[in-house]
């Protein structure tokens, strides 16, 4: 089954985008850019643009999910609350479209590519252009735009192993909250 998957990283700057094929079980890039928000001063001109360039690039793709970078929880509230808003404005594009909206944390995207969750985005970017056969004259300047591309990659990682909502410290642990999933001897 043939899947595309749109990976975003948002931004209020600087958004990356960055799309993958899933075929036979094998990843591909399709491609990977930034929308650069630098020159726009008005905040809602901003989310706007935002907007029309994740539709567009839904249109113009059609992917089938899209995995979208979490907020970090920082220091500066009205930065969190910007980058929120940027955030919510690309996965409303994508609701608008019935695409389904997957969310990683970013040290989770990081462990995913990397192995590690403190991974710079330079050893992200290296480990996808490995994974992906990127030609290093493909990888762009921008950073945002491979840290999208791992989201996208992250996330086809996930699928085909769903997480438990319920997390055990081992057997004996998974036994004492699941008691009505044991089998009972019979007293015979």
């Amino acid at each position: 089954m043939e899947k595309i998957i749109l990976g975003v990283d948002p931004g209020t700057n600087i958004m990356g985008y960055g799309l993958i094929k899933v075929a036979n079980g094998k990843a591909q890039m399709l491609t990977m850019g930034v929308i650069d928000l630098r020159k726009m001063s008005d905040a809602y001109m901003k989310l706007g643009h935002i907007f029309k360039r994740i539709t567009g690039i839904i249109d113009s793709y059609l992917p089938d999910e899209m995995a979208i970078e979490a907020p970090f929880f920082g220091k500066n509230v009205q930065s969190m609350l910007k980058l929120g808003r940027a955030q919510g404005t690309a996965i409303a594009a994508a609701i608008n479209h019935g695409v389904p909206i997957h969310e990683y944390a970013p040290t989770k995207i990081k462990m995913a590519i990397t192995g590690q969750g403190s991974a710079s985005k330079e050893q992200v970017a290296g480990m996808l252009q490995r994974l992906l056969n990127i030609p290093e004259d493909e990888m762009g300047k921008f950073m945002d735009a491979t840290d999208a591309l791992a989201a996208a990659y992250c996330h086809f990682l996930q699928m085909g192993r769903p997480e438990s909502p319920a997390h055990y410290r081992g057997w004996k642990d998974f036994i004492n909250k699941n008691q009505d999933r044991l089998c009972k001897p019979s007293s015979k």
